[in-house]
């Protein structure tokens, strides 16, 4: 790009994003340890993989790298039978020069059902014991009273904080609404910097052009984090857009884990940010290495690449997010109901209508998906409610930001479980009896036990001591895959358990 084509570009977008005769460095988040494979690889990504190229991650020069949020501690635990705690203390170990990154969801957590303030409380204290030192939470009614608490224990600690605005798109979800959650989280918790979340990859150009603005006007000199996806194909143009208006952290991913249900690629955003002149601090030559060797994964586990999404203005009337949407397709073809797809994603959209707007994500995504199925099935509207879209009409989960629809608030009253007080109660204090039941486990294993109900956690614990953790092979294969990133021209092979692979560089 020339130098009169990055003026041009800077006359269309304006120029609040960078002073005149200066330039402006633009910071990058990478989220290729956690949102990147939780979009594109259902967040089947292990410890290992991430052991295998973290010192690599570690010298490349990203302001921060996301590592967990609720769903990766809930699939080490319930699927890759991985300790999630030995992740976060190896990956901290591995890279002592990173400054990786936690989220909280709400006051749920990992469940779905609010938890106590004793189980919230020791999260945070074992998410900083465990190393992390950049902590942030959000919550999908933008309710800011549900994470002030964990936000401002967080600090207390000494954490670096930030707060989220949960963002979507409906007739209550204006920029004045996410101004007034931009205020309360540094008013009420004086959080470090502000991000907006965009999980459904549904912000535009247009869109963008008032929000951040109206954003940066309240924030002071706190920084303005991005993290979007690209399952509308806009998420590039979005963060250039946002650049240009001021916004000063960016959340990418590597490619092959970006795109599609993901981030932008770092790869393509650090390159069009260098073009309009932004100084951008990253090794591009570490970035490859990363990118060769997420490549050579997918290649030998058969595990998907991110490929760019087409435009689908469906997309804007469901708003579900990109790993949601395969799961439902998966789920209708094996219960022979392939052919109603379009009739649920329509049915999904009226739901959230009826329901006041709720996010579509973690947990709001499920409650409507799940009654939008019900409905869909059985034939009769509402004619059978799961416990929590009554627990969330009845505002279990914090406070909505609209009326529900009062049919279908009657209809959800009279046929949801009449054993769910319309009152929400305060959740009993957990931790005490946990430590009495488990009297060996050390906390670690206690907010565990206080997520995942049943034998969840002794059935990961017992898959460990088995050796039988990491839902796959272990420390050959990463040693194989990191054979073939390297390049070299020669043969690289490995046999191990139904596994027998040889490939010619």
């Amino acid at each position: 790009m020339t130098k009169g084509n990055q003026k041009s570009i800077a006359t269309i977008f304006g120029e609040g994003g960078r002073p005149k005769n200066s330039e402006r460095e633009i910071k990058i988040i990478d989220t290729t340890f956690r949102d990147a494979h939780q979009s594109l690889w259902a967040t089947r990504m292990r410890t290992e993989h991430m052991l295998g190229i973290a010192e690599t991650m570690n010298n490349i020069g990203f302001h921060h790298i996301d590592m967990m949020a609720p769903i990766q501690f809930d699939v080490s635990v319930r699927y890759l039978k991985e300790d999630p705690w030995e992740r976060v203390r190896k990956l901290h170990n591995a890279a002592p020069e990173t400054k990786f990154r936690a989220l909280i969801r709400s006051k749920n957590i990992a469940s779905f059902d609010f938890l106590p303030d004793d189980v919230i409380d020791g999260w945070v204290d074992q998410l900083f014991n465990n190393g992390f030192r950049v902590i942030g939470a959000f919550d999908g009614l933008n309710d800011v009273s549900n994470i002030v608490r964990c936000l401002k224990r967080a600090k207390k600690l000494g954490a670096y904080t930030f707060g989220a605005l949960s963002f979507c798109e409906s007739p209550v979800h204006t920029d004045e609404l996410f101004v007034k959650t931009a205020i309360d989280l540094i008013e009420q918790a004086d959080v470090d910097a502000i991000m907006l979340k965009d999980a459904g990859g549904l912000l535009t150009p247009e869109r963008i052009r008032t929000l951040v603005p109206a954003i940066k006007k309240v924030i002071g000199n706190r920084p303005l984090e991005l993290h979007s996806h690209c399952l509308t194909s806009l998420c590039p143009l979005v963060y250039l857009e946002a650049v240009e208006l001021g916004c000063d952290l960016l959340h990418t991913s590597i490619a092959p884990l970006a795109n599609g249900a993901g981030q932008p690629a770092a790869q393509t955003i650090v390159k069009a940010l260098r073009e309009l002149g932004y100084i951008v601090n990253v090794d591009d030559e570490k970035i490859d290495e990363v990118s060769s060797y997420f490549k050579n994964i997918c290649e030998v586990e058969g595990k998907p690449e991110g490929k760019p999404a087409e435009y689908n203005p469906l997309h804007y009337k469901h708003q579900l997010p990109g790993g949601m949407l395969s799961n439902f397709q998966a789920q209708l073809e094996t219960a022979g109901l392939g052919d109603r797809y379009e009739e649920l994603l329509e049915e999904i959209a009226k739901v959230r209508k009826e329901l006041a707007w709720p996010i579509m994500i973690t947990p709001f995504a499920q409650f409507v998906g799940t009654q939008a199925v019900m409905n869909v099935i059985s034939g009769e509207r509402y004619g059978t409610v799961p416990n929590e879209i009554k627990k969330y009409v009845l505002g279990y989960y914090g406070r909505l930001l609209g009326p529900v629809d009062p049919e279908v608030y009657k209809k959800i009253i009279d046929n949801g479980s009449s054993e769910i007080s319309e009152k929400p109660a305060q959740p009993k204090p957990m931790m005490d009896d946990l430590a009495q039941q488990y009297p060996n486990a050390t906390k670690d294993e206690l907010l565990l036990r206080a997520m995942f109900a049943g034998n969840q956690v002794d059935a990961m614990k017992e898959a460990i001591a088995n050796g039988e953790s990491g839902d796959g092979e272990s420390g050959q294969l990463v040693s194989f895959i990191k054979d073939l990133a390297s390049g070299d021209e020669r043969q690289v092979s490995l046999s191990t358990g139904n596994l027998n692979i040889s490939i010619s560089r």
